[in-house]
């Protein structure tokens, strides 16, 4: 049966001219701004007007454009490279958009799709989000292929391995217990939460899993504390907010491991490693590092292929 792999993440612009696009696209997604279709278009025009040039000048200080494309590719040529099965990166906001590929994709007769959320933990605003975006797009094609669907494993071992080793190769010969870890999660606001997404129960679940394999492995932090990044407006959000932990720390080395990632972004590279650290050297902390997602490792290939087969 041909059958091909698709990897579906949000995206992040290739260029600047993305940049409107992407915003545009992510603040009309019904699942970002739950809302009715009229306001949320209202709202969503608002908020992009708002945040463009800011956004832009971000992308700029990233090199023009967001990594996370780049390194998507590369992992999925490994995976195709493991499985056998063509891998390609599907985006919700900007392209490879799921129409084009999967328009292909009929047209090759391909009879089984396999779909890897690039979101270890489920969340309606990422993992549905993409998967009903490939829904809709194959209702469009009136294309029929089987679904396989990967919608987590944020506590499958072997994926909480790849992110002790992470910490453990961010951390290299520092001392572990002089130091905090920060454990940071994409915020998410709290009227989704009380909707019953289940993300901050899987993060909450995750945090507890990696400390114990860390200490599996010897490696116990002075702290380790579970943070929420990234809010938007004044409503009530996940807490607490990595800004108030930074600003009010209990020690002065931290590490910090982007848990909801798994492939570096603008909220990975910009705001945590530049916009994050000025907050750090503004407070005089010694020691600020922020550890990579597994982005196109080999064994988080591996693992994505081990999920497959």
């Amino acid at each position: 049966m041909s059958r091909a792999i698709l990897l579906l993440n949000m995206g992040g612009p290739s260029n600047l001219d993305e940049v409107e696009l992407f915003l545009k696209n992510m603040f009309d997604d019904r699942y970002i701004l739950q809302t009715n279709p009229i306001l949320r278009k209202i709202v969503g025009k608002i908020i992009v007007k708002k945040r463009l040039n800011e956004a832009i000048e971000n992308y700029k200080a990233l090199g023009g454009k967001s990594p996370l494309l780049e390194i998507t590719n590369s992992l999925a040529k490994k995976v195709s490279s493991l499985t056998n099965i063509p891998t390609y990166p599907v985006m919700r906001y900007v392209p490879p958009f799921a129409i084009d590929i999967l328009k292909r994709f009929k047209e090759q007769n391909i009879k089984e799709l396999i779909l890897f959320s690039m979101y270890p933990h489920y969340s309606t605003t990422t993992t549905k989000s993409s998967i009903e975006d490939i829904k809709a797009a194959l209702k469009e094609l009136n294309y029929n292929p089987t679904l396989k669907i990967i919608d987590r494993y944020y506590n499958n071992k072997e994926y909480i391995e790849i992110q002790a080793s992470l910490i453990c190769e961010a951390l290299n010969s520092n001392n572990s217990q002089d130091i905090n870890l920060i454990i940071s999660a994409h915020g998410l606001p709290m009227s989704i939460i009380k909707k019953g997404d289940p993300y901050q129960k899987e993060i909450e679940e995750n945090k507890e899993l990696l400390v114990k394999e860390l200490k599996s492995r010897g490696v116990e932090f002075k702290d380790t504390i579970l943070a929420y990044q990234s809010k938007v407006g004044k409503g009530a959000w996940l807490e607490p907010n990595l800004i108030d932990i930074l600003r009010n720390p209990t020690s002065l080395r931290v590490l910090i491991f982007p848990i909801s990632f798994t492939i570096d972004n603008s909220e990975t590279i910009f705001e945590l490693d530049i916009e994050h650290r000025e907050i750090a050297n503004k407070m005089g902390y010694k020691f600020y590092k922020v550890a990579k997602c597994p982005n196109d490792r080999d064994d988080f290939a591996r693992f994505i292929a081990n999920m497959i087969n």
